[in-house]
């Protein structure tokens, strides 16, 4: 598949292009400088044609996180087919955007100057000025304004060796009609992919994880707080399955949620939202603290599979035994999960992990024929009669497993709404005694005979 990799120096609108490119609002924009830190990725469809477009951090050499930064930029834009470099029409042609664009020239031959913000004539008489890069094949775009990002893509198709097929009047400003025409829907993962995300407090290695579980530096890893503000994700194949692995950025206590973060806390609310499995990390080179905790109730509000992951074990605080037995009391409502012991740094127990994964995959998408679900049922009422409702008998007539991803079971009851929830607890432990759920959330229905609506109760 052929790649573009959009580089330039910080707030030029690299993730404005990226998500125009995209035709989702999948990178986080903002006039802070440096919103971008790891290297986004997609997959969109130019006439028809699958690219995967990659939105990479600024180009500042400001600070060692920076610097870092830079460095991941600079391996994408050596892997890429093409290269768009992005500068700000806005301002007067800077010597070091020369330098980093030569530079680039000597890395990948196929990279584009492509100057952003030029709303208007006004701005394009001015953004000639960038000649002085020593390029004559320069475009000038606005993003903002959806200016010329029609000869853009022409241009790229071009580079790429794909057919092009002029669809609009040059002569007039593109719209966001024909831009969408131009852009068709890009591909859908598969339904089998296998959608795991990362969650945990700020600084606790989940992009150090991220990196572990894939095997390369995708996620740039600092010990800056809150460097992680996209949420990244990467595909991988373990034993044949498809895994996307996502990972968030940290969480923040409430009041100390600042600026871009509020961005970032509503993406990986989104990603929790299409995930199936999550990792919850916790460092252990520290106590566990209640953001810990509440962190951990985005498990039950996403019904999400999940595997606790005890991130530096190698400068682990205390022995296991006393790690366990806090993690128990702390997290009783999660016992169901399996607890790993790793480090992302030194890449103990990956292997595991990944196996684990896949394990508790298979019971979260796991369905129970419905004969031995309702024996199962049976089984349980028998041993432990449902409580009666002021004096009146409840019954459980059968029971039906109508979803996975997770387990989901109707209770088809004369009472639906006098199934205490003590009661529907011990079928959940049931449950689990008879078919484990390793990581799986078990949600029980309570409906009536004539109802059709299924309510969580």
């Amino acid at each position: 598949m052929k790649k573009i990799a959009i580089l330039g120096k910080p707030n030029v609108g690299k993730s404005s292009l990226f998500n125009r490119f995209a035709k989702e609002r999948i990178a986080i924009t903002s006039e802070i400088s440096g919103t971008t830190r790891d290297v986004n990725k997609k997959i969109i469809m130019l006439n028809g044609n699958e690219i995967e477009i990659c939105d990479t951090g600024g180009l500042d050499d400001s600070s060692s996180l920076f610097l870092h930064v830079k460095d991941l930029s600079l391996k994408t834009a050596r892997e890429a087919d093409v290269v768009i470099y992005l500068t700000d029409g806005k301002v007067i042609p800077q010597d070091d955007d020369k330098k980093l664009f030569r530079e680039l020239c000597k890395i990948n031959n196929k990279c584009f100057l492509v100057v952003n913000k030029i709303d208007n004539d006004k701005d394009k008489q001015l953004a000639y000025d960038f000649v002085s890069f020593g390029t004559k094949d320069i475009s000038f775009i606005s993003v903002s304004h959806n200016r010329g990002i029609s000869n853009l893509i022409e241009k790229i198709l071009l580079q790429l060796g794909f057919k092009t097929e002029v669809l609009y009047n040059q002569d007039e400003d593109e719209d966001i009609v024909e831009y969408i025409q131009n852009i068709q829907e890009d591909p859908q993962k598969p339904d089998d992919a296998i959608r795991v995300g990362i969650i945990g407090r700020v600084n606790v290695g989940k992009s150090s994880l991220l990196n572990a579980l894939i095997g390369e530096e995708r996620s740039v890893v600092s010990e800056i707080g809150g460097t992680t503000i996209d949420p990244v994700d990467e595909n991988i194949f373990i034993d044949n399955k498809q895994v996307c692995f996502v990972d968030t950025a940290g969480i923040r206590r409430r009041g100390k949620i600042e600026g871009i973060e509020k961005y970032a806390m509503d993406r990986t609310n989104k990603v929790l939202q299409k995930s199936h499995i999550c990792l919850l990390v916790l460092d252990v080179s520290v106590s566990f603290v209640e953001l810990d905790e509440k962190i951990s109730s985005l498990v039950d509000k996403y019904a999400l599979g999940v595997i606790i992951v005890l991130n530096k074990w190698d400068i682990r605080r205390a022995e296991y035994k006393e790690i366990i037995a806090e993690l128990k009391r702390k997290f009783r409502f999660l016992e169901y999960a399996p607890i790993l012991t790793i480090s992302a740094l030194n890449h103990r127990h990956i292997k595991e992990l990944k196996e684990k994964i896949l394990e508790v995959y298979k019971y979260f998408s796991y369905r129970i024929p419905t004969s031995i679900l309702n024996e199962t049922i049976s089984e349980a009422t028998k041993r432990h009669s449902l409580p009666s409702d002021h004096g009146k008998i409840v019954k459980i007539y059968y029971a039906t497993q109508y979803d996975t991803k997770p387990p989901r079971i109707s209770l088809v009851m004369n009472r639906p709404k006098a199934l205490h929830f003590s009661y529907k607890r011990y079928l959940v432990n049931v449950m689990r005694e008879k078919f484990s759920f390793l990581g799986t959330p078990i949600i029980f229905i309570p409906k009536g005979k004539n109802q059709n609506t299924q309510e969580d109760f």
